[in-house]
């Protein structure tokens, strides 16, 4: 087993490694790899994603830039918009991603199911030698060609095998087989597995069911969040679909844009209006070329962008086009009609700066927010960001 160390945003390393290792982490997406310029070598470098995984014969390590307490905080906050408690789970400097995220899991999950496990309706398929619900007309003359039996009914059951408890499942099991898991968490996730025994599991390759927040399953909510981090964490997205791998990474660029679409969002909410994460708008007028800007204000009463605001967490520099961020925020200020867009990176990945296009009236502002500091100072910025993007706003009814 070759082990590679890895720091976010530091230098690629060299290791020697057969071409189909090599390949194996190209395909990954976890890291960059290349071929080096000596024969049987491979230079890899960290990405945007941290964590532990092992790929083929591979052991991948990469180390957040972010204090691990900072890096809760901002897991908590995107995930449920409320001040990460670090009495929840007992971190120091020296804690790994995998263990501050199986140890939170787990106690919030325990949490959600002291009182039982949340029930609820599901419609199910079938066939039965007994009527119960409607007869499915259609399946039954098919199937069974006028015979009286068996029926084939549909009806609404009333159980726990639900979206919410399978999610919660499906995140214990697949935390179960991780082998960098701590030893002193899996019991607690043991008697989790157990209190879940009668939820069905997911399907191999499956997507997460969806599940809304609703009044009955509040107790659910932080929970099912980190239930779904770690789904998304143990899969990587390829050609194929989903592919389930050995270890926990969590996308850093993901984390930076869920969370400043919560802050973020609910800063310039309280001013006033209504921000969209992901508004669907359009490129062309033939409605064919989507675009989706991370978060879009709507001020008090307007049906038109106020301000439009998309998160980098590091400047995308593709070959070519060292400025894409900034031509993508063009597009966005001329199709949402706005004079100013607003570009937020995490501090360290870019320096703020202040871009009036030629030719155009529009401007772009490039600010940056200082991940590693503490909870109460990050959002003081983020509060102190929306009170700028809301002075260089539009004035009602100008």
């Amino acid at each position: 087993m070759t082990r590679l160390e890895l720091r976010e945003g530091g230098d690629p390393v060299e290791v020697a490694l057969d071409e189909r290792s090599g390949l194996a982490l190209r395909a990954s997406g976890l890291v960059t790899a290349a071929p080096a310029v000596a024969a049987g070598w491979w230079t890899v470098g960290p990405t945007t994603k941290v964590g532990v995984a092992r790929v083929g014969d591979v052991e991948i390590v990469v180390r957040p830039k972010v204090d691990i307490r900072r890096l809760m905080f901002l897991v908590g906050y995107a995930r449920d918009g409320s001040l990460w408690r670090e009495e929840d789970v007992p971190l120091d400097e020296h804690t790994d991603l995998l263990t501050a995220i199986a140890w939170a899991f787990a106690r919030q999950a325990e949490r959600a199911t002291a009182q039982g496990l949340l029930q609820g309706y599901r419609v199910e398929e079938r066939s039965s030698p007994v009527l119960r619900g409607r007869i499915r007309t259609t399946d039954q003359l098919t199937r069974h060609h006028g015979l009286p039996l068996p029926l084939e009914i549909r009806y609404d059951e009333f159980d726990v095998d639900i979206p919410e408890n399978q999610i919660l499942r499906a995140a214990t099991h697949r935390l179960l087989r991780l082998e960098h898991l701590p030893h002193d968490v899996r019991p607690r996730l043991r008697r989790l597995s157990r209190a879940l025994a009668d939820v069905s599991p997911l399907p191999s390759g499956g997507t997460v069911p969806r599940w809304s927040r609703s009044r009955l399953n509040t107790r659910y909510h932080v929970a099912l969040g980190l239930g779904e981090l770690v789904l998304r964490g143990s899969s990587v997205e390829q050609d194929a679909g989903l592919v389930r791998i050995d270890g926990f990474m969590l996308d850093m660029a993901k984390l930076f844009e869920d969370f400043l679409a919560e802050a973020l969002g609910g800063a310039l909410q309280a001013r006033g209006g209504v921000c969209r994460p992901q508004d669907r708008w359009h490129l062309d007028e033939g409605a064919s070329i989507d675009m989706k800007p991370d978060l879009v204000w709507y001020g008090t009463g307007s049906t038109r962008p106020t301000a439009v605001i998309d998160a980098k967490y590091k400047a995308e520099k593709p070959s070519g086009y060292p400025n894409a961020d900034l031509y993508q925020m063009l597009a966005y200020c001329t199709v949402g009609g706005l004079a100013r867009g607003h570009l937020v990176y995490a501090r360290g990945n870019e320096p703020q700066a202040h871009h009036r296009i030629a030719g155009t009236s529009i401007s772009v502002h490039q600010h940056a927010l200082d991940l590693d500091t503490p909870p109460r100072e990050l959002l003081r910025q983020v509060g102190a960001l929306a009170a700028h993007i809301v002075h260089l706003a539009p004035r009602q009814g100008a």
